[in-house]
Parts: structure tokens; sequence; C-alpha cells
């Protein structure tokens, strides 16, 4: 039995019926819906996180690019949790380029708000700290949901180095996009600056409040103060 098949039965023991009937749902898996297409088998997440935990040492590269391509929701994110474990481990620059050669080789595959999320920050955020970043903002600049929310999500990582220029360079090629799951993720990352530097946060804020999203925006300022929540969302700043 190859590798994968291995890890796809051992995936499939997890199986919950009444989970797969609901997660279409949740991820908008319907004719119409940003997930539109997706297939679920209703396997929790820690039970995800165990298997990629217990093969991603041994597993071919190539083996994990297969788990990419399976139309199954579970089988991808366990692929990509298997991606970042191994990105945290990895010896050498050699081994993070091939990890994010294939992370990136199989963008199209991560194709939902879970799959980026718990990949962009730890691979591709990490992977670029230390260099030229235009691809992500190549990735901003796309009319792609998916490649834009990589985008942003993958300044997560340089949030928590404490440089925030590129977060809020993106934040405002964003600022004017149609989607709630942009307005979401761009007022998640605005919110984790002010956690470390709240006078970023507020002078970021102070200039674009007013003409960016009002979903970003209340996401944005979900930790402030009550009194200035308000004057935020009043426009009395």
């Amino acid at each position: 039995m190859s590798n994968v098949e291995q890890i796809k039965q051992e995936l499939n023991k997890y199986i919950d019926d009444e989970k797969a009937a609901y997660l279409p749902h949740f991820f908008q898996a319907f004719k119409g819906g940003y997930g539109e297409g997706d297939r679920f088998i209703g396997v929790a997440v820690p039970h995800q996180r165990k298997i990629a935990k217990k093969h991603y040492k041994v597993i071919d590269i190539k083996d994990v690019e297969r788990l990419l391509n399976e139309p199954i929701h579970e089988y991808r994110l366990t692929a990509l949790f298997m991606l970042v474990y191994r990105f945290e481990k990895a010896k050498d620059e050699r081994d993070r380029k091939v990890i994010v050669g294939t992370y990136l080789n199989k963008i199209e595959s991560i194709n939902n708000w879970d799959l980026v999320d718990s990949s962009a920050p730890n691979i591709l955020g990490a992977f670029l700290i230390d260099k030229d970043k235009s691809i992500l903002y190549d990735m901003a600049r796309t009319p792609d949901l998916w490649k834009q929310r990589i985008a942003i999500l993958s300044t997560f990582y340089f949030i928590k180095q404490g440089k925030f220029d590129d977060t809020l360079k993106i934040a405002e090629i964003l600022l004017d996009h149609e989607h709630d799951l942009i307005h979401k993720a761009v007022g998640w990352m605005l919110r984790e600056i002010g956690n470390k530097d709240f006078n970023v946060e507020y002078s970021f804020l102070k200039d674009n409040y007013k003409i960016m999203p009002r979903t970003m925006l209340r996401y944005a300022i979900e930790k402030f103060e009550p009194e200035l929540r308000q004057k935020f969302l009043k426009g009395f700043i």
C-alpha cells in the first residue's frame, strides 16, 4: 500500500457522516459559494493533525503533492499540516525551498480559508521573512480570492516577529475588496498588529477607517476599549 493510500485509509477511520453533511454549508461548498465543489468526509482537525504528525517525517514530498491533488478537503488539509511540520523541522534552506516550491506548485488546491490560514503564515510567511516579498504583492493584486488571502495571512508570521510594514501595505491594496473573507482577514491582521503595537494599528485606522469595509473595521477594533470602538464605528475619530 502506498503512503498516500495508507494516510487516506487512516483518515477514513474517522469519517463522521453528520459532520460531513454539515461542513459543505460551513465552508460554502454549494453552488455559487466560495468553496463550490469541495467535498468533505467529516474528519475532525485533531485527527488530521495526529495522522500528519505520524507521517510527515517519512512521507515523500511527491506523495504530499498527490494528497494535495485529492478532491477531499480533509486529505488536502492533512497534506498541508505535513508541509507545515516539515518546514518547521527542515534542516537547511534547500529543504525549505523544496517545501515552499511544493506549496506554490499546488497553490490552486489551497482553496478555502482553513487551508490558507493553517499553512500560509508558517510556510510562505516563515520562508519570506528575510527575503524579497514581491510574490505576496503579486498575489494581493490578482483577482484570485485565495491567493489574496494567502498574501495577507502570510504576513501573520511577520507580525509575530514585530514587522508590520508589509501587512499594512498589503492591507492598503485590499482595502476596497468586495469579499467578506478578505475583510475579515485584513481586519484580523490589523488587530494582531495592535496586539503588538497599538499605535501602529491606530495610526493606520485613523487614516483609513472611513473608507474600509465595515466588517474589516469591526474585526480590526474588536479588542479596543468600548468607548474608542464606538468612536471609530460612529466616525468620530
